[in-house]
């Protein structure tokens, strides 16, 4: 800190928590590239799965990543684990700060903060149903017809991998019914069905980075149900024109709706997350 009286006071810093998959990164499935081939964009790699590549941004996005990850704190957010998360190269110097579990897990450095760890456990235990109690449930309601796989994240929450032909009108509903009950939410994206403690939000570790970093404008990003929270958390927010928040309708004053989907919708948040972040 400067001792100089004259010297001017340091600015806040603008902090960006964004969500990846569907919302920055993309799948070759997510990609929606309605374009004729050669007017396509150059694409860059940032995730290798199991020896092949797995997900995808614009070149135009990764030099946006790149210049917002210099000028703010950038903050991955994410549902998914901290194994799920090392996969991925983004552009850019390497975050301080990751969100990962859906909040069950705040990275500093890379590292799991255990102190966060102890706040998550503890409100989990004192609010809602234990895991066990949600799998159980899962294991007798769910159909192997349409059920490819049944996986548990950090010991935190639970998701189903589905075949969505086959699965019935109603059951995710119903599912959603019975956990409320339980402080449990529900989000269906893709094929995965998420079964998520309330508690365990993205808001909630976006907020400790905004405490421990001093920031003064948050701004966020996310296309699923699970984003919500951290959305209405920020000062500013966007959506892209697909995922579960669109097919929702789901809007909220402070966050901006864009018609862009797919990696152009990808790009196009960016754009927007660095116009804000440096007053434009």
């Amino acid at each position: 800190m400067s001792t100089d009286p004259t010297a001017a006071p340091t600015a806040a810093p603008v902090l960006v928590a964004s969500d990846l998959d569907r919302t920055l990164i993309y799948s070759a499935a997510a990609l929606q590239l309605p374009m004729p081939d050669a007017e396509a964009p150059r694409l860059l790699c940032v995730e290798v799965y199991e020896s092949r590549p797995l997900s995808y941004l614009t070149e135009t996005a990764a030099a946006l990543l790149d210049r917002l990850a210099r000028t703010t704190v950038f903050v991955p957010t994410t549902t998914r684990t901290r194994e799920q998360y090392g996969r991925i190269r983004l552009p850019g110097p390497p975050p301080q700060f990751a969100i990962c579990a859906n909040g069950g897990h705040l990275l500093v450095d890379g590292v799991s903060d255990p102190g966060w760890q102890a706040r998550v456990a503890a409100r989990l235990a004192a609010e809602c149903a234990p895991l066990a109690e949600v799998r159980a449930h899962l294991s007798a309601t769910a159909d192997p017809a349409w059920l490819l796989k049944e996986r548990v994240a950090e010991d935190l929450f639970a998701y189903l991998v589905v075949d969505r032909a086959l699965l019935p009108d109603g059951w995710v509903k119903a599912l959603a019914d019975w956990a409320g009950e339980r402080g449990w939410t529900v989000s269906l994206q893709g094929r995965k069905i998420y079964a998520v403690p309330r508690p365990l939000t993205k808001s909630a570790a976006m907020r400790e980075v905004a405490r421990r970093t001093g920031a003064g404008l948050t701004l966020a990003a996310g296309d699923s149900l699970l984003d919500a929270d951290l959305l209405l958390a920020a000062d500013r927010a966007f959506r892209p024109g697909h995922g579960e928040l669109a097919d929702e309708g789901w809007r909220a004053p402070h966050v901006d709706v864009l018609p862009h989907t797919g990696v152009a919708a990808g790009e196009e948040i960016l754009r927007r997350l660095l116009d804000a972040a440096t007053g434009r």
